[in-house]
């Protein structure tokens, strides 16, 4: 059990800070194995009865810490715990002077703890206490001396537990704030948490890093401040990497560096330079009407109009109308005569979206026009030459649509001279990392502002999540947080909330596997193919464009067992 590989690793504390809604903000693998948990940031304890009442419960020492700001220790006893319980203490987080934000709840096994010594936790002089959280913690008295840092804190810094304790925080950390805006100086002056603050430090090797820091004033039970404590995350893996940038492929506003992306990108110049209808097929948000661009751009056409039609927003009197146009008295309300799409794209491109909604009746005028290049306004006699280039597209499957004979087969294959299909955003995770580095880039212009990256941790979310509303959710997701971060980094604090009520990343437990983002979407890309092939790493290696030997050496490094 994972809990048994903590102890022989001399991991024995749990620890997990709450708010004051019950709200999960970090936790160690300690913390869930000693409450038989899982503890994702973002939970929301009162959704589980048994949390709840061991947390904030009536009788809860916890909810105590929460509702007045004391101090508290005990044994923690109920349902999933130990027989004999866990030893815990409770303390305080506050904002300002009073405001009790939340709470750090570190817990351990009575017989791994020295109970005649305790954990000495306000003066926070045991290493073990939060050894086990993967964010860098540092802590200092009310004269900035460093009283405590964790395991990650020295690894982001460069500098061992002995050379820091004792030393001013500036001599360590040496960040660009440390002079003026200093996160720690402005908590211990006006009492107020920060939160999310974006800084560089240099590194005992002198390399310089970019972290996001949070701070807090710890108190004494009877309120007196005895220092403050600072959370940093390391963010100089936010961007891609230099080779990731560099194999970016963007056509015409579309991204992708996925093998299925790479063989649309090779294949829409050919496209764009003849003259025949195309088809696209893909889901909702995948970008058809992009892709339709992108081949209008393309074309010798390109100086001329982009007309784009949403067939399923139209009743079939008022398509009819807006395709072919109308004469005056052709119909109730036809006032006067009016110029049709087809006749507006002259020159141009015509881009019927949701092809398959439009109704039979209009499907024979369709396939008329596609074999006649010709066609009359509503209500007209005079033959009207077409003159544009038809690109259809739609987000249901056609051949169904012509098995249920809701849709013509001539049509259909007058449209799909040439078909394109656009795979779902779950399809290809390892174009995640490149989308969001595009968006970041367009919004920063748009709305101009400088966010620099997302933390790596929701972008590893990013990459597990399924996007059923493809790049378009994706887009508003960015968007969304666009409006609400501050900083120049966004993190699991500024993602949207779902209409279920949940928030973007709360459902997806993370594992922190080692691996950076892309290469979380390539081991997922490798799994997919192998799944797709049946395990046939020779024709598993040809869909992802390398080789069978580099398919082997990746499937050791990510350790994937495909038999």
């Amino acid at each position: 059990m994972r809990h048994d590989l903590a102890r022989e690793a001399g991991e024995k504390f749990g620890v997990v800070v709450i708010n004051l809604e019950g709200r999960v903000l970090s936790a160690n693998h300690v913390a869930e194995d000693l409450l038989s948990a899982n503890l994702a940031p973002g939970l929301n304890i009162r959704g589980d009865e048994r949390l709840a009442d061991l947390f904030l419960g009536e009788r809860s020492l916890v909810a105590q810490t929460l509702e007045q700001g004391l101090m508290r220790s005990g044994v923690l006893t109920g349902e999933g715990l130990p027989r004999e319980g866990l030893l815990f203490w409770s303390l305080p987080l506050f904002e300002g002077y009073d405001k009790v934000v939340g709470a750090v709840v570190t817990l351990v096994g009575k017989g791994e703890a020295d109970v005649s010594a305790g954990l000495k936790f306000l003066q926070l002089t045991h290493e073990d206490i939060m050894d086990n959280l993967p964010e860098g913690v540092f802590v200092v008295n009310t004269r900035l001396q460093i009283t405590y840092i964790n395991r990650a804190a020295q690894k982001i810094t460069g500098f061992s537990e002995k050379e820091v304790l004792g030393k001013l925080c500036w001599e360590v950390f040496r960040s660009s704030h440390c002079k003026k805006g200093c996160p720690l100086q402005t908590t211990m002056t006006t009492g107020e948490s920060l939160q999310d603050r974006e800084i560089t430090l240099t590194t005992k090797s002198g390399e310089k890093k970019l972290i996001v820091v949070s701070t807090s004033l710890i108190r004494e039970k009877n309120n007196i401040i005895q220092g403050c404590i600072q959370v940093f995350r390391d963010m100089s893996g936010l961007r891609p990497s230099p080779d990731a940038a560099a194999s970016r492929y963007i056509y015409a506003d579309i991204v992708g560096n996925s093998p299925q992306m790479k063989r649309i990108f090779s294949i829409l110049p050919e496209i764009a330079s003849t003259d025949t209808s195309v088809l696209i097929q893909g889901e909702f948000g995948t970008g058809k009407e992009l892709v339709a661009r992108a081949v209008h751009q393309g074309s010798p056409r390109k100086d001329g109009p982009f007309v784009a039609v949403n067939c399923s927003a139209l009743t079939e009197t008022l398509l009819a109308s807006e395709l072919f146009g109308h004469e005056r008295g052709s119909f109730t309300g036809a006032i006067s005569t009016k110029v049709g799409r087809f006749e507006l794209a002259k020159g141009g491109t015509l881009f019927l979206d949701e092809i398959a909604e439009v109704k039979p009746e209009i499907q024979v005028k369709l396939l008329r026009v596609l074999e006649d290049k010709s066609f009359e306004r509503v209500g007209g006699t005079r033959k009207i030459a077409m003159e544009a280039r038809i690109i259809a597209a739609t987000n249901r499957n056609l051949s169904e649509a012509i098995k249920e004979g809701s849709f013509r087969d001539d049509l259909y294959f007058r449209l799909s001279t040439v078909p394109i299909y656009l795979p779902p955003l779950r399809e290809r995770p390892g174009d995640i990392p490149l989308l969001v580095q595009y968006l970041i880039e367009k919004f920063n212009t748009k709305l101009d502002k400088n966010v620099r990256g997302i933390d790596p941790k929701v972008l590893r979310w990013f990459c597990k999540y399924s996007w059923p509303g493809n790049v378009r959710e994706l887009e508003h997701v960015i968007e969304y947080c666009f409006v609400f971060v501050k900083g120049r980094v966004i993190t699991e604090r500024h993602l949207p909330p779902k209409e279920d009520g949940t928030r973007y990343g709360e459902e997806i437990e993370f594992i922190d596997t080692g691996l950076s983002p892309l290469q979380e979407a390539e081991k997922s890309m490798i799994i997919k193919a192998l799944e797709v092939t049946g395990g046939k790493r020779q024709e598993a290696a040809e869909i992802l464009q390398i080789s069978r030997g580099s398919l082997w050496r990746k499937m050791r490094l990510y350790n994937i067992n495909y038999d």
